[in-house]
């Protein structure tokens, strides 16, 4: 029976990893029928809306969908689609690992780190209020009131909420993830000696959760330090769990680790939906010019493999990726080499045929 699996392509670079990953996922043999959605700027354009309700509709039915990355304006425009997806599909846990690869160089060897990010609170949860607006400054007379700041007239802000709930479910599942894939050290990365009463929360609730689980080391750390661990001696890591945008920030740097964005796969779950999508940016200096590389789309769609139960497959395609960067006969530029997105993809596909 064929797997039902929604992809969304994206824009920028999003079209090309997309297909690549389409190339290889046939060459598994594993029966999927996409449905294929457009989101993005390009769709701004023509639907008024970066994530038209037909996305949404096509995740809630296939109840499972592949993303190629999608270009969020800086400072202005259109909020998030990636943060909308998250927040409308519930799904609270990203998984991002970072693993050391071979051909790729890197000044460590034999990472293997995953980063659990919870991905629905904190400064991302989109409470923000914009500078000179009616409701800054309605939030300025608040503020005045119940904590005796003065906000400036000419300031924007932006809410970072912290729950009980959020955190107490962010917790478990890491802490199932490391028992289920044989990790000893959950280590938590916080700032609550600033922020007492949201990363405060974060902490305490991890702490309580954590007791729970007495085979697995919880190693609460403030997250500056944890950035400089993380440069000194990363292999004293083993599974990073952080808030919200701690975790986006730290799931680069392990990427950073590891040989980068464009190997970097990605997986967004919650309880009834998951998406798979790249940790990389849509790169549109770059899109249509066969450059970029389909590593993270590839191994994102290697963890979607192995959700619906396909594990043969998704280490298949895993060995073959491992195959073409030890050959390094296909590779594209961002590697070394001087291969396009498609020839490096058709690599893979012909990994994936020899075996």
């Amino acid at each position: 029976m064929a797997h039902a699996i929604t992809l969304v392509p994206g824009d920028g670079i999003g079209p090309e990893v997309s297909e690549a990953v389409r190339l290889v996922l046939d060459a598994t043999g594993v029966d999927i029928d996409w449905d294929i959605q457009e989101a993005g700027s390009a769709v701004m354009e023509r639907e008024g809306t970066p994530l038209p309700d037909r996305v949404l509709e096509s995740i809630r039915r296939t109840r499972t969908a592949l993303k190629g990355p999608i270009t969020t304006p800086v400072g202005t425009g259109f909020r998030s689609v990636n943060v909308a997806l998250r927040l409308e599909l519930d799904l609270f846990a990203a998984v991002r690992p970072s693993r050391s690869l071979p051909g790729i160089r890197s000044r460590w060897d034999g990472l293997d780190l995953v980063v659990v990010r919870e991905n629905t609170e904190d400064l991302y949860a989109g409470i923000e209020f914009r500078q000179g607006s009616s409701e800054a400054e309605a939030l300025r007379d608040e503020l005045l009131t119940l904590a005796g700041y003065e906000l400036r007239h000419d300031a924007g802000v932006t809410v970072k909420p912290i729950s009980v709930t959020g955190t107490r479910r962010i917790v478990k599942f890491a802490f199932d993830h490391a028992r289920r894939n044989g990790r000893s050290k959950v280590t938590l990365g916080h700032k609550a000696n600033i922020m007492k009463f949201s990363d405060g929360v974060f902490l305490r609730t991890a702490a309580a959760e954590a007791t729970a689980y007495p085979e697995i080391e919880f190693e609460p750390v403030q997250v500056d330090e944890l950035a400089m661990r993380l440069a000194w001696e990363p292999a004293t890591f083993d599974l990073l769990l952080l808030p919200n945008l701690y975790g986006d920030i730290v799931s680069d740097l392990c990427a950073g680790l590891t040989g980068g964005l464009g190997v970097a796969a990605g997986a967004n779950l919650g309880w009834e939906y998951a998406l798979f999508e790249p940790v990389h940016g849509s790169a549109p200096d770059i899109a249509g010019r066969g450059l970029a590389d389909p590593v993270a789309m590839i191994l994102s769609a290697a963890m979607l493999l192995r959700h619906v139960s396909e594990r043969k497959a998704a280490d298949a395609v895993e060995a073959a990726v491992v195959r073409v960067l030890e050959e390094r006969r296909a590779v594209t530029p961002d590697l070394g080499g001087d291969a396009t997105t498609m020839q490096m993809a058709r690599a893979i596909a012909g990994a994936l045929s020899s075996r």
